[in-house]
């Protein structure tokens, strides 16, 4: 036929025809445009070549990269992942005295690898999704053991609908919108004090969905926990203090609502409610270290709390239009004696802060929140290396922060509360790389003398410091 005789003739002639365009090409499409450019094919020819071409692909499966590498199945319905992340970390700390001692260890100037996690995750027949993901940082972990640091995330989800999932495993916990979100697209180095009145990742089972676009629910029923990121690879090992965590958090982004694409207007809100947990001996509720993550700044000491019950609530809200950003997040953590004096007994930890960001090189940020979340921010133009037309994106920021347990007289050697102030330039290459400097002020409610060797013997009432961050992710 005079077609097939065409499709030979095509074939067996490209290299001679095409030497220049056709050993560059990588692919059947981009033979087939080359020849349709050079009129050896007509355009219905190259069509219906490149549609049967594009028809064993779709049935055979993908494998490409799109913010990780990706294997698709043919029929689209399952996909899996491999994604990472790294974090390279640089801080260094000013205090008084040339402090030393157990406790200036942490202000110590350092190298870290904050974060290195590898993630595998993705979609069985449509409706099965799962995420195992590798801590293989370690040390920038801030769970407290050696054994808590290799497993972060593992779970099993029932995807019914868009806007009803089932999720078993082990995750973080539906509370406040700083806790929620990645680390890979926090505004600043360290998340505030905030988020960590939150248990953060747990065991147990959530339902969340978003019911229209631009809302979201989330509920969560867990082992709980006293600290943030206590739950992580633990398990309830005493029957005496066995009580589960309830967690729940509804978000609406008033915007998306209304269609407007230009801005941001997102509400939020979280409970939760620990029952029974394990004792609290004397001094031994959570203490709290710097935004820089450097010296402890609050320490509190209690009397006993027996099998104790934990109340949180929390706040949160963000306005932004075109590359401006407000946000502020409120959280608060009531902690009471067994059912029954909880409230005659209880005392409380607050924390807040307000965040307000401006993207210098222009882009929205609108498109960078997604299901009550930041999500990833995609430069206008890439910056690519020496002599690139593109610089990126740049965003400066300022956040205030404040941490409250005044209902908690301090630990002798700390503070009760603090207050700091964080300024931040972060340079986004591209959506995969990005680097972050911040200095931190933090003052302190009462002098800090705990853990330190002053040479002059006296207090500190502050801490400077400068986080720097190398982050990579896929």
């Amino acid at each position: 036929m005079k077609f097939n005789k065409k499709i030979a003739v095509a074939v067996s002639g490209a290299v001679l025809l095409l030497a220049g365009q056709i050993a560059l090409a990588d692919s059947t499409t981009d033979i087939v445009d080359a020849l349709v450019s050079k009129g050896v094919l007509t355009e219905e020819e190259g069509k219906l070549i490149t549609k049967g071409h594009e028809s064993k692909k779709k049935a055979e499966g993908t494998v490409g990269f799109k913010d990780g590498f990706k294997i698709n199945s043919g029929d689209g319905k399952s996909n899996m992942s491999i994604n990472g992340r790294i974090q390279a970390d640089y801080r260094t700390y000013d205090i008084p005295s040339q402090a030393s001692g157990a406790g200036a260890a942490t202000d110590a100037d350092t190298f870290d690898i904050r974060r290195a996690y590898l993630t595998a995750k993705g979609t069985f027949r449509g409706w099965i999704n799962f995420e195992a993901t590798l801590n293989a940082g370690g040390a920038g972990s801030q769970s407290s053991t050696a054994s808590n640091k290799l497993l972060k995330y593992y779970w099993l989800e029932t995807a019914f609908s868009d806007q009803f999932k089932v999720r078993f495993g082990q995750f973080k916990t539906p509370m406040g919108f700083e806790t929620q979100t990645s680390s890979r697209f926090s505004d600043m180095t360290e998340r505030d004090w905030a988020a960590q009145l939150s248990s953060s990742i747990n065991k147990g089972i959530m339902v969340h969905g978003a019911p229209i676009p631009g809302t979201t629910y989330q509920f969560m029923v867990s082992n709980g926990g006293i600290s943030y990121e206590e739950g992580e690879n633990k398990i309830e090992t005493a029957a005496g203090a066995d009580g589960l965590s309830y967690t729940g958090r509804l978000t609406a982004n008033i915007a998306e609502i209304m269609g407007n694409k230009d801005a941001i207007y997102h509400v939020g809100a979280s409970y939760g409610y620990d029952s029974d947990l394990p004792a609290i001996a004397a001094n031994g509720l959570p203490s709290y270290a710097t935004n820089a993550r450097g010296m402890t700044g609050v320490k509190v000491n209690s009397s006993a709390f027996v099998n104790p019950n934990v109340t949180r609530y929390g706040l949160e809200g963000i306005v932004a239009y075109n590359n401006y950003r407000l946000a502020s997040e409120f959280n608060n953590a009531s902690y009471g004696d067994a059912e029954g004096t909880t409230y005659s007994s209880s005392k409380d930890v607050s924390a807040w802060y307000v965040n307000a960001s401006w993207m210098i090189t222009g882009e929205k940020y609108s498109g960078a929140h997604k299901n009550g979340l930041a999500d990833r921010m995609t430069p206008l133009a890439n910056y690519t290396g020496f002599g690139s037309s593109g610089w990126g994106a740049w965003e400066l920021a300022l956040r205030y922060s404040d941490l409250d347990a005044k209902d908690f007289v301090a630990t002798t050697g700390y503070s009760n509360s603090m207050h700091s102030y964080t300024a931040g330039l972060k340079w986004i290459v591209d959506p995969n790389t990005r680097f972050l400097l911040n200095y931190i002020y933090t003052d302190f409610e009462n002098p800090i003398t705990g853990g330190l060797t002053l040479i002059s013997n006296s207090a500190t009432r502050n801490e400077k410091a400068v986080n720097f961050r190398a982050q990579f992710d896929f």
